[in-house]
């Protein structure tokens, strides 16, 4: 690991200020002089690899405004703080009843001992572990740009079949995204321009031509709060998640899945897919597929169908595809038998 500078900011404007201070005007967060840095889960471990490296870190756990610990709940929303840990919202028993969807896209990430340390906006930030990317020997576009994309002809077994590009094929390796994608969620965001909401589907960029620039975020800019509407899918959640191995492994598929339902038939379908994808994946023609029709395996297997229409497999990961669709019809027929 390369020498760097560490710093401890006493509260938002403090960080921020030191973030644009040493932040070039076009820096993306993940090549700025100066990161912040939470848990440091993800951050921390790419540094050791040589793949991130910044000069100074600006840890954020010192920041004194209590909202960035918090987390709040009415009928209408689950607000979180940035710096809510994993582990404690993925325990807390009225999500877990009030929308499923969250706690177990959390339960199922990592191991108990990270889910302790990571924090939730770090957490939607994290990095691909794409083995090309974490290999600094190897090309890479999302860490050097026009170097190249080894996964392309390479071993690329865990790598994404949905918002590819000729650029880069990198899986986005998170759970609660997709929970929070599906849902509608929002994220608050504080820079030195000032305050701005915005939809978390906006958040991440596909890699397109420019796959080190992951998100719409300036580097003097951080997540203070993530927010979630609830409503009558909230309930009738679920997150399914399929691997290698049962814990402590990313997933080759998941659903996130959330239902509205009269009776049998579908009111309104929330669906994200994980596993598969190169950033947070809304399933935007699964969901008008289910909408007013009765659920049962054949309109879910023509959901699935949607889902993956425009998939685009190479030669490890055309498993993903069948894997994927299987995934997502069983999460919406297990979400359909939920009660209410």
């Amino acid at each position: 690991m390369r020498p760097f500078t560490y710093e401890r900011p006493k509260n938002v404007p403090a960080a921020l200020a030191l973030a644009s201070k040493f932040a070039a005007k076009d820096d993306p967060p993940t090549e700025a002089d100066a990161q912040f840095i939470a848990g440091g889960t993800n951050l921390a471990d790419y540094m050791k690899l040589g793949v991130a490296r910044p000069e100074r870190l600006l840890d954020l756990n010192g920041l004194s405004e209590a909202s960035l610990r918090q987390i709040k709940i009415t009928d209408k929303s689950i607000r979180f703080g940035a710096l809510v840990r994993m582990g404690e919202a993925a325990d807390r028993e009225e999500i877990r009843s009030g929308c499923p969807v969250i706690a177990q896209s959390l339960q199922l990430a990592a191991s108990g001992q990270l889910r302790n340390m990571a924090s939730l906006g770090g957490n939607v930030l994290q990095r691909t572990r794409c083995e090309y990317f974490r290999e600094t020997s190897w090309p890479c576009n999302k860490r050097k740009p026009g170097s190249g994309c080894s996964a392309m002809n390479g071993f690329n077994r865990q790598h994404a079949v949905l918002g590819t590009s000729d650029a880069c094929i990198a899986t986005y390796h998170g759970d609660f995204a997709q929970a929070l994608i599906a849902l509608d969620a929002t994220v608050e965001i504080e820079g030195r321009r000032g305050r701005r909401t915005l939809a978390f589907a906006k958040l991440h960029q596909l890699p397109g031509k420019t796959p080190n620039i992951e998100t719409n975020l300036a580097a003097d800019e951080i997540i203070t709060a993530i927010e979630v509407p609830l409503g009558p899918w909230s309930s009738r959640s679920r997150y399914l998640k399929i691997r290698d191995r049962e814990s402590y492994a990313f997933a080759l598929a998941s659903a996130a899945v959330a239902l509205d339902m009269d009776g049998d038939t579908v009111r309104e379908a929330r669906i994200a897919l994980g596993g598969v994808a190169t950033v947070p994946w809304r399933a935007g023609a699964a969901e008008d597929v289910l909408k007013g029709k009765v659920l049962d395996e054949a309109t879910a297997n023509r959901a699935a169908e949607a889902a993956f229409a425009d998939a685009r497999p190479l030669a490890f990961n055309g498993f993903k595809i069948e894997l994927g669709k299987s995934t997502l019809t069983r999460a919406l027929l297990e979400t359909r038998d939920m009660k209410s």
